[in-house]
Protein backbone atom coordinates (compact mmCIF):
# COMPACT_ATOMS: atom_id res chain seq x y z
CA UNK A 1 0.00 0.00 0.00
CA UNK A 2 2.83 2.29 0.95
CA UNK A 3 4.53 1.77 -2.63
CA UNK A 4 1.08 2.34 -4.16
CA UNK A 5 0.73 5.98 -2.21
CA UNK A 6 3.99 6.73 -3.43
CA UNK A 7 3.65 6.62 -6.71
CA UNK A 8 0.00 8.54 -6.78
CA UNK A 9 1.71 11.08 -4.80
CA UNK A 10 4.14 11.27 -7.52
CA UNK A 11 1.87 10.87 -10.02
CA UNK A 12 -0.94 13.76 -8.84
CA UNK A 13 1.67 16.99 -9.49
CA UNK A 14 1.94 16.44 -13.20
CA UNK A 15 -1.44 17.08 -13.74
CA UNK A 16 -2.17 20.15 -11.21
CA UNK A 17 -1.99 22.60 -14.42
CA UNK A 18 -5.53 20.65 -15.68
CA UNK A 19 -6.99 22.34 -12.66
CA UNK A 20 -6.54 25.84 -13.99
CA UNK A 21 -9.39 26.99 -15.59
CA UNK A 22 -8.19 27.48 -19.20
CA UNK A 23 -10.08 29.18 -21.99
CA UNK A 24 -9.91 26.54 -24.91
CA UNK A 25 -11.69 28.46 -26.87
CA UNK A 26 -8.70 30.24 -27.45
CA UNK A 27 -6.68 27.53 -29.21
CA UNK A 28 -9.70 27.47 -31.52
CA UNK A 29 -9.23 30.96 -32.92
CA UNK A 30 -5.56 30.82 -33.78
CA UNK A 31 -4.63 29.60 -37.08
CA UNK A 32 -2.68 26.52 -36.55
CA UNK A 33 -0.63 24.70 -38.63
CA UNK A 34 -1.71 21.21 -40.84
CA UNK A 35 -0.05 18.91 -38.33
CA UNK A 36 -2.01 20.07 -35.12
CA UNK A 37 -3.44 17.05 -33.98
CA UNK A 38 -7.32 17.19 -32.46
CA UNK A 39 -7.86 18.17 -29.00
CA UNK A 40 -8.14 14.44 -27.57
CA UNK A 41 -4.49 13.82 -28.83
CA UNK A 42 -3.55 16.11 -25.90
CA UNK A 43 -5.34 14.40 -23.53
CA UNK A 44 -4.67 11.27 -23.90
CA UNK A 45 -0.76 11.62 -24.81
CA UNK A 46 0.00 13.81 -22.07
CA UNK A 47 -2.02 11.41 -19.62
CA UNK A 48 0.43 8.49 -21.00
CA UNK A 49 3.48 10.61 -20.76
CA UNK A 50 2.72 11.68 -16.66
CA UNK A 51 2.18 7.83 -16.05
CA UNK A 52 5.82 7.10 -17.75
CA UNK A 53 7.46 9.83 -16.24
CA UNK A 54 5.99 8.60 -13.11
CA UNK A 55 6.90 5.52 -13.11
CA UNK A 56 10.88 6.73 -14.37
CA UNK A 57 10.76 8.62 -10.99
CA UNK A 58 9.42 5.52 -9.08
CA UNK A 59 11.82 3.70 -10.19
CA UNK A 60 14.75 5.92 -8.82
CA UNK A 61 13.11 6.71 -5.91
CA UNK A 62 13.27 3.52 -4.78
CA UNK A 63 16.14 2.17 -5.54
CA UNK A 64 17.79 4.65 -3.24
CA UNK A 65 17.61 6.55 -0.03
CA UNK A 66 16.42 10.29 -0.07
CA UNK A 67 19.43 11.60 1.32
CA UNK A 68 21.22 9.35 -1.58
CA UNK A 69 19.73 11.01 -4.66
CA UNK A 70 21.70 13.28 -6.14
CA UNK A 71 20.83 16.73 -5.53
CA UNK A 72 21.16 17.66 -9.66
CA UNK A 73 18.52 14.80 -10.31
CA UNK A 74 16.12 16.91 -8.06
CA UNK A 75 16.93 19.99 -9.35
CA UNK A 76 16.50 19.16 -13.05
CA UNK A 77 13.47 17.21 -12.39
CA UNK A 78 12.11 20.28 -10.42
CA UNK A 79 13.02 22.73 -13.42
CA UNK A 80 11.39 20.24 -15.91
CA UNK A 81 8.25 20.16 -13.73
CA UNK A 82 7.65 23.85 -13.66
CA UNK A 83 8.63 24.47 -17.24
CA UNK A 84 6.10 21.89 -17.67
CA UNK A 85 3.38 22.93 -15.97
CA UNK A 86 3.65 26.68 -16.67
CA UNK A 87 2.04 25.98 -20.82
CA UNK A 88 -0.96 25.83 -19.24
CA UNK A 89 -1.02 29.14 -17.57
CA UNK A 90 1.38 31.05 -20.09
CA UNK A 91 -0.66 30.01 -23.21
CA UNK A 92 -4.12 29.45 -21.92
CA UNK A 93 -4.92 31.90 -19.40
CA UNK A 94 -2.29 34.95 -20.49
CA UNK A 95 -2.90 33.92 -24.26
CA UNK A 96 0.72 34.62 -24.92
CA UNK A 97 2.09 32.17 -27.87
CA UNK A 98 5.90 33.24 -27.17
CA UNK A 99 5.90 32.08 -23.51
CA UNK A 100 3.77 29.09 -24.34
CA UNK A 101 6.65 28.40 -26.75
CA UNK A 102 9.05 29.38 -24.49
CA UNK A 103 7.14 27.00 -21.98
CA UNK A 104 7.81 24.12 -24.27
CA UNK A 105 11.18 24.62 -25.34
CA UNK A 106 12.40 24.79 -21.97
CA UNK A 107 10.42 21.50 -20.98
CA UNK A 108 12.42 20.16 -23.53
CA UNK A 109 15.93 21.25 -23.17
CA UNK A 110 15.38 20.61 -19.38
CA UNK A 111 14.13 16.64 -20.47
CA UNK A 112 17.60 16.57 -22.24
CA UNK A 113 19.05 17.48 -18.87
CA UNK A 114 16.52 14.86 -17.05
CA UNK A 115 17.30 12.32 -18.91
CA UNK A 116 20.91 12.58 -18.52
CA UNK A 117 20.60 12.26 -14.92
CA UNK A 118 18.57 9.23 -14.63
CA UNK A 119 20.22 7.46 -16.75
CA UNK A 120 23.01 7.69 -14.42
CA UNK A 121 20.74 6.24 -11.59
CA UNK A 122 18.66 4.03 -13.71
CA UNK A 123 19.04 3.15 -17.01
CA UNK A 124 16.09 1.03 -17.33
CA UNK A 125 13.75 4.24 -15.65
CA UNK A 126 15.68 6.61 -18.38
CA UNK A 127 13.51 4.57 -20.90
CA UNK A 128 10.36 5.58 -19.20
CA UNK A 129 11.30 9.02 -20.43
CA UNK A 130 11.26 8.41 -24.53
CA UNK A 131 8.20 8.84 -25.10
CA UNK A 132 7.81 12.39 -23.07
CA UNK A 133 11.00 13.22 -25.32
CA UNK A 134 9.15 12.53 -28.32
CA UNK A 135 5.98 13.91 -27.08
CA UNK A 136 8.02 17.31 -26.39
CA UNK A 137 9.96 17.46 -29.51
CA UNK A 138 6.86 17.64 -31.21
CA UNK A 139 4.95 20.52 -28.80
CA UNK A 140 7.64 22.65 -29.25
CA UNK A 141 7.72 22.46 -33.25
CA UNK A 142 3.31 22.98 -32.75
CA UNK A 143 3.73 25.74 -30.08
CA UNK A 144 6.73 27.51 -32.53
CA UNK A 145 4.51 27.21 -35.16
CA UNK A 146 1.33 28.70 -33.76
CA UNK A 147 3.40 31.31 -32.69
CA UNK A 148 4.66 31.81 -36.21
CA UNK A 149 1.43 31.67 -37.55
CA UNK A 150 -0.22 34.23 -35.66
CA UNK A 151 2.05 37.26 -35.17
Amino acid sequence: MKKILLFIGLLLPWFLSSLLPVDYNYYKTLTLPFFAPPNIFYIIAWSLTYIFITISTYQVITKYNSKDIPKKYKNTLIINYIFNQSFQLVFFIFKNNFLGFISCLGTFISLLFLRKETKLLNKKSNKYLIPYLLLSIFATILSLSIYLLNL
